[in-house]
C-alpha cells in the first residue's frame, strides 16, 4: 500500500456578523505538513449558503479572492528574499469577514485527492437527488472552471474581467476569464485568450451583446496591452439545443454566425478538454 502523506489543513470561512459568529466554509487550504511552498488552496463553487447567511455578500470579490491568495502562495513558494510565511501572507490578503480556522492534520493519497476530499466534507453543500441540473450559461461556465481546473491554470487565469477597462467607463460586461500568452508573438505583442460562455439555448441576447462588444474589446486590448486578443465563446453542442430543423435550430445558428462574423471563436463544450490542455502549455504548468 503507497504511504499516505502527512498534511495539514485549514478551512476558510465567511463570517458576515462577527457579534454573532455565524459562518459558513467557503474553501480550504492543504499543505504537505510544515511545507508552506507546497500549499494549494480551494473554493466553493456553490455560494448559495453565503447568500443565505447575507444577501449582500459580494461574491466577486470572494471568487477574486481565490485567485490573490493562490497567486501570493506561488510567490512565498518561490524562495524570494523577505517572502513572508504563508500565514502573514493570508493574513493580509484575508478580509475581516473571512477567516481561517486553527490547522489540523491529516494523511492523504495525495494533495489534489486531500483537497476534493475535504471539499466534500466541510464545503460543499450535501446534494439532494431533487436538486434540478443546470442548465444554459450556469451549466456551461461550471464545465469551463472544471477543464481549467483539470488542467491546473483556473488559479493562473484572470477572472471576471471587466470590460469597461478596454471599451468605456459604464460597461457592465464582464468575461469569465482570460491569460495572456507570449509563446504566440504578433505585430502587437503577444496574445490575450479570453473566455465567454454563451447560452443559445434560450434566446441569443447573450451572443448580441458580446459580438456588440468584440470589435471595441478587441481594439481596447491592442491599446491597453499591447497584444492581440482572441476571444472564444463556449456554448452548448447543437444537439443539446434542437434535433430537427425548427425555430430553435435557426435561433442557435443566427447566434454562432453573430459572433463569428466579429472575429469570435466559437467552440462547444465537447472542446473545452482541448482548450484547456493548450491554456496548460501556454502558462506551462
Amino acid at each position: 500500500m503507497r504511504e499516505r502523506l502527512p498534511c495539514e489543513f485549514f478551512l476558510i470561512r465567511y463570517v458576515p456578523d462577527v457579534v454573532k459568529g455565524e459562518f459558513a466554509n467557503i474553501g480550504v487550504l492543504v499543505r504537505e505538513a510544515g511545507r508552506d511552498d507546497s500549499a494549494v488552496v480551494r473554493f466553493t463553487r456553490d455560494w448559495s449558503r453565503v447568500k443565505c447567511m447575507d444577501a449582500d455578500a459580494d461574491i466577486g470579490l470572494l471568487e477574486a479572492m481565490e485567485g490573490e491568495i493562490g497567486a501570493r502562495l506561488r510567490m512565498a513558494g518561490e524562495d524570494a528574499p523577505g517572502i513572508k510565511p504563508v500565514m502573514e501572507i493570508l493574513g493580509d490578503t484575508l478580509a475581516n469577514s473571512v477567516q481561517m480556522t486553527e490547522v489540523r492534520a491529516c494523511l492523504a493519497e495525495s494533495l489534489p485527492a486531500e483537497v476534493e476530499q475535504l471539499m466534500k466534507m466541510y464545503v460543499e453543500p450535501l446534494k439532494v437527488k431533487t436538486e434540478r441540473k443546470r442548465t444554459g450559461r450556469t451549466a456551461i461556465a461550471g464545465a469551463m472552471r472544471t477543464e481549467f481546473e483539470r488542467a491546473g491554470v483556473w488559479g493562473l487565469m484572470r477572472k471576471r474581467i471587466a470590460a469597461s477597462l478596454y471599451t468605456r467607463a459604464g460597461d457592465p460586461m464582464k468575461i469569465d476569464c482570460g491569460y495572456r500568452t507570449d509563446l504566440e508573438k504578433t505585430s502587437a505583442g503577444g496574445v490575450i485568450r479570453m473566455f465567454q460562455a454563451v447560452s443559445l439555448e434560450g434566446d441569443v441576447e447573450a451572443a448580441k451583446g458580446l459580438a456588440y462588444s468584440a470589435p471595441q474589446l478587441i481594439e481596447g486590448v491592442r491599446r491597453v496591452e499591447a497584444a492581440r486578443l482572441e476571444l472564444t465563446a463556449i456554448v452548448e453542442p447543437l444537439r443539446t439545443v434542437s434535433d430537427t430543423e425548427d425555430e430553435a435550430m435557426e435561433r442557435y445558428r443566427f447566434g454562432v454566425e453573430a459572433m463569428e462574423r466579429q472575429e469570435i471563436r466559437v467552440v462547444t463544450l465537447s472542446d473545452l478538454a482541448r482548450v484547456a490542455k493548450t491554456a496548460r502549455m501556454e502558462l506551462r504548468v
